[in-house]
């Protein structure tokens, strides 16, 4: 257990590492397949011995070997956060027969697909995290691969759920759409309506209802926070992205468990 635990993380930490230098480059239309990362401060090459994972942050003292300037800390935070939800996934999935998880079902019905398609959904929803907190924009690109994804898997569950998902990735997505049109885009941009198709897909009923309630909560209260700490007026727009994304990630592990506090 302890040697998966450390592939897990290792896999995590790589792709955490090459997640920052594409959720850097996407949206900025650099191409992220060729060439060496580069110091964003003197756009010096990044040798491949400081290239690795949070080992060359801690060695160099969180400075650039050429510029000696400081690196942002957005480099192995992301690292460090998407080990992290690699290693929970992991964790989560590993005791389905003991916990049940929004998880499982896909864990039975996909057999050793699970984790690649797993992982893949959620490092792209990792990415529309980081690009729309960041650039307030969620790619297309990235919310139809994963919604294509999801609809191929669907085709390995057993049953009605496929009719039943869509039907329920519909309504969530045009939850938002009414808000988008009500509020005339100031409460909800589209890329939002499109992101939730993912979700309704993903997760079904009725925990994409847990989602939204998630998303609009913890959006709601990270608001009060930032306006409280003067970091933000009430008429500033805050990407709502980021919280659809996170929601959706802690439904997907845990949303069995906020359904019965919900519907005890």
């Amino acid at each position: 257990m302890i040697i998966y635990i450390c592939l897990v993380v290792l896999i995590g930490l790589i792709f955490g590492s090459f997640s920052t230098a594409f959720s850097y480059r996407f949206p900025r239309r650099i191409n992220f397949i060729k060439g060496r990362s580069f110091c964003d401060k003197c756009k010096t090459k990044i040798s491949w011995y400081d290239n690795l994972p949070l080992i060359s942050f801690v060695l160099l003292g969180g400075r650039c070997r050429a510029c000696h300037k400081k690196i942002s800390f957005r480099y192995p935070l992301i690292e460090l956060a998407i080990a992290s939800s690699f290693l929970l996934i992991f964790l989560v999935a590993g005791s389905c027969g003991i916990n049940a998880s929004p998880l499982c079902l896909w864990k039975d019905s996909l057999g050793f697909l699970f984790y690649p398609f797993v992982l893949f959904i959620f490092l792209l929803t990792s990415w529309i995290f980081i690009i729309d907190l960041e650039k307030r924009i969620i790619p297309d690109e990235l919310v139809f691969i994963a919604i294509a994804l999801t609809a191929f898997a669907l085709i390995f569950i057993k049953g009605d759920q496929f009719y039943l998902r869509l039907l329920t990735a519909t309504v969530s997505a045009f939850s938002l759409l009414l808000i988008h049109l009500t509020t005339r885009g100031r409460g909800m941009g589209l890329g939002d309506v499109k992101f939730a198709l993912l979700p309704g897909l993903f997760l079904g009923w009725p925990l994409a209802l847990v989602w939204l309630f998630a998303a609009f909560l913890t959006g709601a209260i990270v608001a009060i926070i930032l306006i409280l700490l003067g970091r933000a007026k009430g008429k500033d727009k805050i990407a709502f992205g980021p919280f659809l994304a996170l929601a959706f990630y802690l439904v997907t592990l845990y949303g069995n468990t906020f359904l019965k506090w919900i519907i005890p």
